[in-house]
């Protein structure tokens, strides 16, 4: 029964993914080069700490999927992600500004013809694997973390640690106004461990060869 509503629920979410990837406005990388002031400031330099409302490095988002981009910054704009840098800068963002931002950094850095293994070459303890398990991350992110079944959801293989750790969080915290993010599925699965549990996946995620990078701006090299 559960493969079943497995099964159904992503069927629904492909063909309403579809339906909704058919309206959207169409990036341009070369003008979102234009457009990423905003951006480099923290997402530009390498190890830079975002101090509020927690301590962590800021995500890797070059080589991240456009779509997956365009959804984190609409959700940021819509406060359904609660963080209010990211909210100021979301909200003086037009519909054409995000998906030329998109498109710029998901080449962003991209080495063409590079391919990641199928699967992580680094094997996670028997711990970490139990709640590999019990998540089920794979069905969602892919089986090496960096080929999601959705383009909206994010590539996560070698993500800043301490980053996915908060990100984990937010999704099972409530009713704080500047913490949180609105997302029923992660919800469910992340408030079925423990912050220690959670930073066991973060830390054996992050560990696993990515696509993701910082690429400094000259400016900042």
């Amino acid at each position: 029964m559960n493969k079943l509503f497995t099964t159904i629920f992503a069927v629904a979410v492909s063909c309403v993914t579809v339906s909704s990837l058919a309206q959207e406005t169409k990036g341009d990388a070369k003008v979102g080069g234009t457009k990423n002031a905003m951006c480099i400031g923290c997402h530009g330099i390498k190890g830079y700490q975002a101090s509020f409302p927690e301590v962590y490095k800021v995500p890797m988002i070059s080589g991240q999927g456009a779509k997956y981009i365009m959804s984190a910054l609409n959700a940021y704009k819509k406060g359904e992600r609660k963080h209010p840098t990211m909210r100021g800068v979301a909200g003086s963002l037009t519909n054409q500004d995000i998906a030329d931002l998109a498109a710029y950094y998901s080449v962003h850095g991209v080495v063409v013809g590079a391919e990641l293994p199928a699967k992580p070459v680094k094997e996670p303890s028997a711990e970490v694997q139990a709640l590999l398990n019990k998540a089920n991350c794979i069905s969602c992110h892919g089986t090496n973390f960096s080929k999601p079944i959705d383009p909206t959801y994010p590539k996560i293989a070698g993500q800043h640690a301490d980053y996915l750790f908060v990100a984990l969080k937010a999704y099972k915290t409530d009713n704080n106004p500047t913490v949180g993010r609105g997302n029923a599925i992660m919800g469910g699965m992340a408030k079925q461990f423990t912050n220690a549990e959670l930073k066991l996946l973060a830390n054996y995620v992050s560990s696993v060869e990515g696509e993701l990078k910082v690429v400094p701006q000259s400016k900042f090299r």
